[in-house]
């Protein structure tokens, strides 16, 4: 085996929901797997069922999970949780479904931190699933902050040139304002900036930051946020030399940034980011979290329980969430210094 060669990791996510049927599509494309080496955190039985269902023969080597290796002879290598007894064809969030989709992001993150794996790409978890089963995180990206020990990290998320970064994440809007702070604004920035220059090669990225209220407050007529919280971030961001504008209305910001105009976008919450993604690129969008000592990525799409096991899901976002995990292990991996810290450039 080559020992420079990419190795990725991919957790299978809820084992009821559209995770194994993307994984096995997108893999059994000869193509992506030109990229690394893959190791498939999940549960054979799943795996196989959506072969099946897709009609492609299994095309991977199956090992236990107790004994995770990056020297695997196989290209394609499943890390098998067969203690987890999931009938293959549930449709619906359980307890067995948490514990298993949880484990294997745990796992995940060891062996990434270990230097088994150079990057880990998620699939769709249930995050009722993950109640049932008492996993007290509301999702992946404060899974991983937390395992990793960061406390600065922000959800990016790509579509061909735009980046969008969000504020707020997993939070209900109108508890937003009980945890809006300079600080919570300025972290995204300066973390997507970091990103884009590390990872997507923009010397001198340019970051437009969205209101939070309409018409960007109009001078505090509907809302001073922007004049008490946003704008002083921005400020903060510029006196660390990057190149942050606004806080401009949403709803033209967007429109700025497809044509151009930015590098990146902060966004302020959750929907706010994600409808413009999603409207731009619905089976492509790829969600990256950003500040981790760790590369991890994702599909921008849920379990969809519904066409769970009809053959029916679409695995393009998987297969982008694979190749950005991939570029992005590559320049890191060539741009480690001599004591394996990431250089920053700029």
């Amino acid at each position: 085996m080559n020992s420079n060669e990419t190795v990725i990791g991919i957790t299978m996510g809820d084992p009821g929901g559209i995770g194994p049927e993307i994984v096995v599509k997108a893999l059994s494309d000869p193509l992506l797997r030109r990229l690394g080496k893959f190791i498939i955190f999940g549960i054979d039985e799943q795996l196989e069922y959506a072969a099946d269902l897709i009609e492609v023969e299994p095309f991977w080597g199956v090992h236990q999970h107790e004994k995770i290796s990056r020297d695997y002879p196989n290209r394609v290598v499943l890390a098998n949780y067969d203690d987890f007894s999931i009938p293959a064809g549930v449709r619906e969030p359980n307890m067995i479904s948490g514990q298993a989709s949880v484990k294997f992001c745990l796992d995940a993150i060891y062996a990434a931190r270990a230097g088994i794996i150079d990057a880990v790409v998620t699939a769709p978890i249930s995050k009722e699933s993950w109640k049932k089963a008492r996993v007290n995180f509301p999702g992946h990206t404060e899974l991983f902050a937390q395992q990793c020990k960061c406390s600065r990290v922000a959800m990016m998320f790509t579509a061909g040139h735009i980046k969008i970064a969000l504020a707020t994440i997993h939070q209900g809007l109108f508890d937003i304002r009980n945890t809006f702070t300079i600080g919570r604004v300025f972290e995204p920035i300066d973390l997507l900036n970091d990103a884009l220059k590390n990872y997507f090669g923009v010397d001198k990225p340019k970051i437009g930051v969205a209101a939070l209220n309409p018409h960007a407050g109009e001078s505090g007529q509907f809302g001073d946020e922007e004049i008490r919280i946003i704008r002083p971030a921005i400020e903060m961001a510029i006196s660390q030399k990057i190149n942050a504008f606004g806080p401009y209305p949403a709803d033209t910001l967007f429109l700025r940034a497809a044509r151009g105009e930015f590098d990146g976008v902060v966004a302020m919450y959750h929907d706010q980011g994600m409808i413009p993604i999603k409207l731009l690129a619905f089976n492509s969008a790829t969600n990256v979290t950003i500040g981790l000592p760790i590369i991890r990525t994702s599909p921008a799409h849920g379990t969809a329980f519904d066409i769970a096991w009809l053959g029916k899901a679409d695995e393009s976002s998987m297969k982008e969430a694979i190749k950005v995990a991939a570029q992005m292990a590559g320049v890191k991996k060539a741009g480690l210094d001599n004591k394996g810290r990431l250089r920053r450039r700029g």
